[in-house]
């Protein structure tokens, strides 16, 4: 997995980590409230627990979650990682921003770079899944973050789904939202043929929910959807 995390990270580069804030807006419509309701999710699930301690896989970019998650619950510590430095510096300089680097450990790596006594009480793994090539690497990221979960713990998994080709509508209503905010019918061509060449979704729901099954999670509760997008809360089983 550590290879194939890594290749996918390589895409992650200086120029696409500056963008990044602006381009997933778009492309994701409901970005900001995605992330807003994991946060809901998450204080839901954990109650009164007012120091938990969460762990945030792939937090590099705009850092929007733990922003999000901070603003509900300030007590909250957030452990952020990333294998890719570019990126983790955008969330870096975006955390600064909110003065919320005192409150967030940074990692730059793997999971499995963490010390393996680390624990939390609740983790995020959002915008992560579609990256990576075959089950075999989803199932790997998902139990390394597993095995750093309290009992009962929650995950937030958010990402997209469906095999695209298999869902010309949504592709195309995709393509639509980026000529929305201005792209020519050249650009929107470009960024069509690159989402079907630079992603590995689970191909449905059931294939999520397959995975987390498979990897020691229970059953997920979607809460936010956008087109190919989808996100769900799950806990630690056992």
């Amino acid at each position: 997995m550590k290879s194939t995390t890594l290749n996918s990270a390589e895409k992650f580069d200086t120029s696409r980590a500056n963008e990044y804030g602006r381009q997933s807006r778009i492309a994701l419509a409901g970005y900001d409230a995605c992330q807003d309701l994991a946060a809901c999710m998450l204080a839901a699930s954990l109650g009164t627990t007012t120091g938990a301690k969460i762990l945030v896989v792939g937090a590099g970019g705009t850092a929007q979650e733990i922003i999000a998650m901070a603003k509900l619950e300030p007590g909250w510590r957030f452990t952020a990682v990333d294998p890719s430095e570019p990126m983790l510096e955008a969330a870096k300089q975006q955390l600064a921003a909110n003065n919320l680097l005192d409150k967030t450990d940074l990692h730059l790596g793997q999971v499995e770079d963490l010390p393996a006594d680390a624990s939390y009480d609740a983790a995020t793994l959002i915008g992560v899944l579609h990256h990576l090539e075959g089950d075999d690497a989803k199932r790997q990221i998902l139990r390394s973050i597993r095995a750093h979960l309290k009992p009962g713990a929650p995950l937030i998994v958010a990402g997209n789904q469906y095999a695209y080709a298999s869902q010309p509508l949504l592709l195309a209503a995709w393509g639509q939202r980026w000529r929305q905010h201005g792209a020519s019918a050249d650009e929107v061509k470009a960024k069509l043929g690159k989402i079907l060449q630079g992603a590995d979704p689970p191909h449905s729901e059931a294939a999520v929910q397959k995975l987390l099954h498979e990897c020691g999670f229970g059953d997920a509760t979607r809460f936010f959807s956008s087109l190919f997008w989808g996100a769900w809360l799950v806990c630690k089983t056992g």
